[in-house]
């Protein structure tokens, strides 16, 4: 039986196991009681559960191998509003000597995504012509275009923020 996965979608997927495994053992590592999330559980990753008993926490992993200017991580529109108290995004470098995670809550992510795409759709084209909408965004360390939420440098802060989970 001939399989219909190409090259370039297992590359995709063995990266995102790659950093869901990550982030899952590095929770370990500091004391977070997390599991994978039932397959196809929508916009969510790994459950944490607090060993205190606090709230529940959602994490969705976005794994990168990216490095220099294009380095980031590819978002879809309904990122723009997928915003919760529980939720948090750990954005993974695996290209980074230390393989990086950067653990953001979900209500900072949207407001850059959408701050950023409102620049974007400002600025014209190439051609002069107008930008028309799009689907997919790119979060990354720094933009070319003056965002006031995403400052060079602005994910530093979250860099291996594990704290923000407990």
């Amino acid at each position: 039986m001939k399989s219909s996965i190409t090259t370039k979608d297992a590359d995709s997927i063995l990266v995102g196991a790659a950093g869901e495994h990550l982030v899952l053992s590095r929770l370990y590592s500091h004391r977070i009681l997390a599991s994978f999330a039932p397959p196809k559980f929508p916009d969510v990753d790994i459950l944490v559960n607090p060993i205190n008993g606090g709230r529940a926490k959602w994490i969705q992993v976005k794994s990168t191998e990216t490095k220099g200017k294009d380095r980031g991580w590819l978002m879809r529109d309904g990122h723009l509003k997928l915003v919760s108290p529980q939720l948090f995004y750990c954005f993974v470098e695996l290209s980074s000597v230390s393989q990086n995670v950067f653990v953001i809550p979900s209500r900072i992510v949207a407001k850059v995504l959408t701050e950023t795409d409102k620049a974007y759709m400002k600025k014209p084209k190439s051609d002069g012509s107008k930008r028309t909408s799009h689907s997919r965004r790119m979060l990354k360390p720094s933009f070319y275009m003056q965002v006031p939420s995403a400052p060079e440098g602005w994910m530093d802060k979250y860099l291996e923020k594990w704290d923000l989970l407990k």
